[in-house]
């Protein structure tokens, strides 16, 4: 189905290069994340981690902003095209002139253009609730348009899913972690057990983290074979109960040593048990 030209421009966002630096790729749209009043007396400085730095105008506008870095992180997801940024901080500092390139400025010059001109706030207290009209209308116009709230953050998402990339993946790590400490603790649980410690966990994702956990524990076992040494913390012992219980799906009583040596190798079982079991 053919969209209308427009529709198409206003989603439209520069693609940022891996060598562009993201800091310049987020003063470049700063205006459109933001809007023109919190712009004028903010702007991105450094990025440490997961968290952005922002200088800003005065402590006031400090502390005001700060009761908007939720929404303002959602509307760096939904605008800019930088991502792993989950918090901020503002700092009070000196607020250079903008240079971002001629193509972007004319373009968010134009995007703020197109609504009726209004003069620049008077007062923190006007500029952030301009601010929160300016959100809220984008959030009214994407709700129309056919896009979906993220159920866990409120992101807009374009696609028939509950969650938005971000916390699919969060959600994806958290089960991951929950089922990798429980099978090293107990790797004699199955699906059954687990899904009832583990909230929201499928069948399917059960097998496929089984999986994954298996891979990583045989990847740390397999370093220690290659270098034919141990880790300081001796680590690949617990690892290795953990693994030939997981591995062979047995339960602790029915796991012989020659069990034991099938599983790891006679290599890898002479390293961690030494040659004395048989």
């Amino acid at each position: 189905m053919l969209r209308v030209l427009k529709d198409a421009c206003a989603e439209w966002r520069p693609a940022v290069d891996a060598d562009v630096d993201p800091v310049a790729a987020l003063n470049a749209v700063w205006t459109s994340v933001v809007g023109p009043d919190v712009a004028h007396n903010s702007r991105p400085l450094e990025i440490a981690g997961d968290t952005l730095v922002v200088a800003t105008r005065s402590s006031a506008w400090s502390q005001q902003l700060s009761f908007l870095a939720e929404p303002i992180v959602a509307a760096i997801r939904r605008d800019a095209a930088v991502s792993g940024i989950t918090k901020l901080r503002f700092r009070v500092g000196k607020l250079a002139t903008r240079s971002a390139a001629p193509v972007v400025r004319r373009r968010t010059q134009r995007r703020f253009d197109l609504r009726t001109p209004r003069a620049d706030a008077k007062t923190v207290g006007e500029a952030l609730a301009r601010y929160a009209t300016d959100v809220a209308a984008a959030r009214r116009a994407k709700a129309a348009a056919g896009w979906k709230e993220c159920s866990r953050c409120g992101a807009h998402i374009a696609r028939e899913t509950e969650r938005c990339a971000r916390c699919e993946n969060a959600e994806s790590d958290r089960k991951f972690r929950a089922v990798a400490r429980l099978l090293f603790e107990a790797p004699w649980l199955g699906y059954d057990a687990l899904a009832q410690l583990v909230d929201g966990l499928s069948a399917e994702e059960y097998r496929h983290l089984r999986t994954r956990i298996l891979q990583r524990w045989w990847e740390l076992l397999d370093r220690a074979r290659r270098a034919a040494r141990l880790s300081g913390g001796g680590r690949e012992r617990l690892v290795a109960s953990s693994y030939v219980l997981l591995k062979s799906g047995l339960d602790p009583e029915r796991v012989t040593p020659a069990i034991v040596r099938n599983v790891l190798g006679d290599e890898l079982h002479g390293l961690i048990y030494g040659n004395t079991e048989r």
